[in-house]
């Protein structure tokens, strides 16, 4: 009742952002938030709480003696665990959250191992396995796809990943050392061009689901997909850009020195630790490049569909609008 909310300000709205989502750094703020990898150590319990609680307060029933901070708390454990479309709760490799201990433990480990074609393999295997979860788990789930799909779109990604790494790996035996150590990120931009879209395939072939300022549904758009996809592809290449590109000059000189020498053993690890320091701050970052509510014009939607909003709403609604995905 209305009466239980009275530790709840008046006017506070469970759903609105806690910050301007129009900016870029009040997409940075949201990103920080629910990317906290702290978060992935929470309980299942705890996260069920939070879904409750959170759906308790958009109907207006919240327990009594909730403050404004754990409504907070429990939006940001629903933003970080639960799909945004379809409200179940997102397996855990899936997570944004769990990009950083994810992304850092095989981001190190392809920058150190990659002198060896084996080691490549190996390595980039693993991360097109790891990416193509994360792919899955983060689509507009509107957009149902097969298993067949599915596994179409990992073998495909998984093959340009390997192809990449292992013939530029080849191509730089007698190139700057320098060269070879960029040689995963090469490979993990190539394989992200085709991973996501072939991930997301239904959605570029169905379209995805638009809507009017208000989120009244106004009907399928391809371009919109084919729009969402493209910026998701270039966030994840950014994502992964400072770490893999700047990691192997600081390596490359710290490896010269005579102590760096002496403990090769940890080199790894130490990889593995400065991996993790860039995508703290690059997870958010990237994901904050673009607006998660992607709007499009409505001068670029299918003629069909366009002409379906104008014979509706006339000229009142310049942009359309729908969930980009991450």
């Amino acid at each position: 009742t209305c009466v239980e909310m009275a530790t709840v300000p008046l006017g506070f709205d469970i759903d609105a952002p806690r910050w301007d989502q129009s900016t870029f750094v009040g997409r940075l703020k949201h990103f920080f938030n629910i990317t906290d990898p702290r978060t992935v150590l929470v309980p299942e319990e705890e996260l069920d709480r939070a879904k409750a609680l959170l759906w308790a307060c958009r109907a207006g029933l919240v327990p009594p003696g909730s403050s404004q901070e754990q409504l907070l708390y429990a939006k940001k454990l629903y933003d970080s665990a639960f799909h945004p479309d379809s409200g179940e709760k997102m397996n855990l490799i899936g997570r944004m959250s769990f990009q950083v201990p994810g992304g850092m433990a095989l981001t190190g480990c392809m920058l150190q191992f990659y002198r060896t074609v084996p080691a490549v393999v190996f390595w980039q295997w693993m991360n097109q396995s790891f990416n193509a979860i994360v792919n899955y788990t983060n689509r507009n789930a509107a957009s149902p796809i097969s298993l067949r799909q599915i596994g179409v779109a990992y073998i495909t990604a998984t093959s340009a990943a390997l192809a990449t790494a292992v013939g530029l790996n080849l191509y730089t035996k007698r190139a700057p050392p320098l060269l070879a150590r960029w040689v995963p990120f090469a490979a993990v931009a190539a394989a992200n061009c085709v991973n996501i879209p072939m991930m997301r395939q239904q959605e570029i072939i169905n379209g995805v689901t638009v809507t009017d300022q208000d989120n009244n549904e106004l009907g399928c758009s391809r371009r919109a997909a084919v729009k969402g996809i493209a910026q998701v592809v270039v966030s994840r290449i950014t994502m992964a850009a400072p770490g893999m590109i700047i990691l192997p000059i600081i390596m490359e000189r710290l490896e010269k020195f005579p102590f760096m020498q002496r403990i090769r053993v940890l080199h790894g690890p130490l990889q593995v630790l400065l991996c993790g320091g860039f995508l703290l701050f690059m997870v958010p970052a990237a994901c904050a490049l673009f607006p998660q509510r992607c709007s499009l014009a409505l001068a670029d939607l299918e003629l069909e569909l366009r002409d379906s909003i104008v014979a509706k709403h006339g000229d009142k609604l310049p942009y359309v609008y729908f969930n980009k995905g991450l």
